[in-house]
């Protein structure tokens, strides 16, 4: 024995592990097997409380809640107080709030306005006394206004009689040009009145004031009525004629 088990036994010894091994493997594994059938075989051996824990569906959701009722506008109805023959404030609220609904306006029984009676109309209104009433109505024509203003382009269309400005010589010899604005109103039969100066140079302001006051311009007609406008001229000076 102490040769075999110090030295090389040289397979004299023979053990039976892997008989035991195979066994074993065989064994677990029917084990095994069998677990998994019996589930299968017989459901009605599981535990009921876990199924259905497992198998139920959960609760659908609550439904949203409704939406808020629309507000009502209410109005109250309260009745003023006459005292002394003036109107006075009411000096309580009513507790019961009503609701007024208001009343459609009665029926019109003619084509003619309101109160035109006792105010020297002919009976049904105003289209009574035009069509019951053969007497003509005076004609109502819009004033024509005293004086209106327009522009120097239209003044220029109206020109009748146009008188050139000299050209001062003290003016010319400063090599002095430009143009000279005047304010001016052509009266109704087309003269020139309160004739102005609004800007230009000096030098040639009066030889401007001289030509302008000559001028002769058609009279404006308003509604085929002649009227009074306020213009303004240009005068122009320039040294190359």
């Amino acid at each position: 024995m102490f040769e075999d088990s110090t030295f090389d036994s040289s397979n004299r010894i023979k053990t039976k592990s892997g008989t035991w091994m195979v066994f074993t493997t065989c064994l677990c594994s029917s084990i095994l097997v069998v677990m998994i059938l019996i589930p299968l075989i017989y459901p009605e051996a599981l535990p009921k409380q876990a199924m259905a824990t497992l198998l139920v569906a959960p609760p659908p959701p609550p439904p949203p809640p409704p939406p808020p009722p629309p507000e009502v506008h209410q109005i109250v109805q309260v009745k003023p107080q006459i005292m002394n023959n003036q109107l006075t404030a009411p000096t309580k609220i009513p507790k019961d709030i009503k609701m007024v609904a208001e009343k459609e306006a009665p029926p019109s029984t003619g084509f003619g306005v309101a109160g035109m009676e006792g105010m020297g109309g002919a009976p049904g209104g105003v289209i009574g006394s035009v069509f019951g009433n053969s007497t003509p109505r005076p004609v109502v024509k819009a004033e024509t206004p005293k004086k209106i203003a327009i522009s120097s382009g239209v003044a220029t269309g109206l020109l009748l009689q146009r008188v050139q400005p000299v050209y001062p010589a003290i003016a010319k010899a400063a090599r002095v040009s430009g143009t000279v604005v005047l304010q001016a109103t052509i009266s109704k039969s087309g003269t020139i009145e309160n004739l102005r100066v609004m800007s230009g140079p000096a030098m040639l302001q009066q030889s401007a004031l001289d030509a302008v006051k000559n001028w002769r311009y058609k009279p404006y007609l308003l509604n085929g009525d002649p009227v009074e406008v306020d213009t303004t001229v240009n005068v122009i000076f320039s040294l190359g004629g």
